[in-house]
């Protein structure tokens, strides 16, 4: 008699972790505030077995669970963290903390990573050790870095890891794959330039930094236009423009609020060099003073190419061919998971969370996982825990 598949397996105890899902759901905390959330996964991890560290970069854990005698080493990534937004679902089990919810899925990725757990606890088919790594902060606090600043790696070393995001715009359940730089880096750019008020009747009395500010839009659509490589991706935004109160006075100065991102680390460099001497040029030339902030966010997630071919071939194997995407376009958002792979390699995947018109997109009010990626999610956990750690 053959053992159940994963899918099987886990498909029999499938509601109570969608049970899970949506208590987790229904009371989102934000970035380095997952405290019951902790509180819940923890319970759950140490009632099934699993060797427990906690407060790793806040409000993280890992559970560790040892099988054999085999010395490999697999950690699977699961984020934890709501976004302040206010939920307009109306479902059940909606969120009853105003102004934030889980409107980027997290909850649903918890919860398959604690169904794989589950299983894994219970039928231990694999040698080697398993770190769970329950991760804070992924939306734009780097709770990643927090971790591994608070050494993630010395204390659970990996010889590999994964993590899956959950995606709207492809088919419930597909699996999704793409070796190399698969999601862009994010950095911020705030500048301020400084002017001379005046009367809106005199403008030749003032320097106006509105006008400058209007060129210097224009002028930052060119850096991407004609300073990038036109095969590599590459994005400035301006998402933020505020200066001037009325229509008959010249503003004292004008501030300016950027995005941008990239898909290589040199085209990244290229952006800020460029963007920093355009600005101040462009400043200079209409007599005023540019002052320029920029911050670095997440660096680019680089897919590791040999565990990412793994995994796809993990992926067939559970769902079939039919079902998995080996190769889609890199995406230009950005993940703090992209710190863990700049240590240890591995690949980051997403699963479908529903196609067509009346699917929602992530960080929207009206957004919810879909509970039916549940048991393939944790199935496919599950099943590359097997294959890596085979005994």
């Amino acid at each position: 008699m053959h053992d159940p598949s994963p899918l099987d397996a886990i498909a029999a105890f499938a509601d109570d972790i969608v049970t899970l899902r949506h208590r987790i759901h229904q009371h989102p905390e934000l970035g380095f505030e997952e405290y019951q959330t902790s509180d819940l996964v923890a319970e759950r991890l140490l009632s099934w077995g699993y060797e427990l560290t906690r407060d790793i970069g806040g409000t993280g854990l890992v559970a560790t669970l040892r099988v054999g005698d085999g010395r490999r080493r697999l950690g699977l990534r699961a984020d934890m963290d709501a976004l302040p937004i206010q939920e307009q679902t109306g479902l059940p089990y909606a969120s009853v903390h105003a102004g934030k919810m889980h409107a980027c899925g997290h909850d649903g990725h918890t919860a398959m990573l604690l169904g794989a757990a589950r299983y894994l606890a219970a039928t231990r088919r694999f040698s080697g050790t398993l770190n769970l790594i329950f991760q804070p902060a992924e939306e734009g606090l780097a709770g990643a870095k927090r971790m591994l600043d608070d050494g993630l790696f010395e204390r659970f070393p990996c010889d590999a890891i994964f993590a899956m995001h959950n995606m709207p715009g492809f088919a419930e359940r597909k699996l999704v794959f793409h070796a190399g730089a698969f999601m862009a880096s994010s950095d911020r750019a705030s500048i301020t330039l400084h002017g001379k008020g005046g009367h809106g009747a005199e403008p030749h009395k003032a320097i106006d930094p509105v006008v400058a500010a209007a060129s210097i839009v224009l002028g930052l659509q060119t850096i991407v236009a004609r300073n990038v490589d036109a095969q590599h991706p590459a994005v400035i935004t301006v998402g933020s423009i505020k200066s001037g109160e009325v229509a008959n006075v010249v503003p004292q100065s004008a501030q300016m609020e950027l995005s941008i991102r990239a898909l290589d680390a040199g085209v990244r460099d290229l952006l800020e060099a460029r963007i920093r001497a355009l600005v101040e040029a462009q400043a200079q030339s209409f007599g005023l003073r540019a002052e320029i902030d920029y911050w670095r966010g997440y660096p680019v997630l680089v897919n590791d190419a040999g565990q990412t071919e793994f995994a796809r071939r993990v992926g067939e194997e559970l769902v079939g061919s039919e079902n998995v995407i080996a190769d889609t376009r890199p995406l230009m958002g950005s993940e703090d998971f992209a710190y863990l792979l700049q240590h240890c390699p591995g690949s980051y995947l997403l699963i479908g969370n529903g196609a067509g018109e009346q699917v929602c997109t992530v960080h929207n009010p009206g957004y919810d996982f879909n509970d039916r990626c549940i048991v393939t999610g944790a199935a496919y956990w599950a099943l590359l825990t097997e294959r890596f750690l085979a005994a």
